[in-house]
């Protein structure tokens, strides 16, 4: 059964930083991708980020030059580094395992419970 618990959530004003976390278990982490994906109400989920296994990363056009995915392999954690934030990055994050290099989230099968990120302007 894989395992992915996010944290770091929380509300913070446009401009500002904020970086979230995703702890897996063992069987989750040993996946080759590993990615980061939001959902705002009345959205469709959407592809935020994707790391593969060599540290390769693939970004969203929206975030692309703010956000930065990472993982540590130690600590079997994926993060997600945003920066310069917008009230339109406004939703609930998801980090997901076993899925593919394209930020397409039927991709994916493992999935956390969501971490909740607000930017209030």
């Amino acid at each position: 059964q894989a395992q992915l618990v996010e944290s770091g959530g929380g509300s913070v004003q446009a401009g500002g930083s904020l970086r979230i976390s995703c702890a897996a278990g063992e069987y989750a982490y040993s996946f080759y991708y590993m990615a980061w994906f939001r959902q705002a109400p009345g959205k469709e989920r959407e592809g935020v980020a994707v790391i593969d296994g060599s540290g390769r990363t693939t970004y969203a056009d929206s975030v692309k030059g703010r956000f930065t995915i990472s993982k540590e392999n130690a600590q079997r954690t994926l993060y997600l580094q945003m920066s310069s934030l917008k009230p339109e990055d406004t939703a609930m994050y998801y980090c997901a395992m076993r899925g593919s290099s394209r930020l397409v989230a039927s991709d994916f099968q493992y999935w956390g419970q969501g971490t909740q990120v607000t930017v209030s302007s």
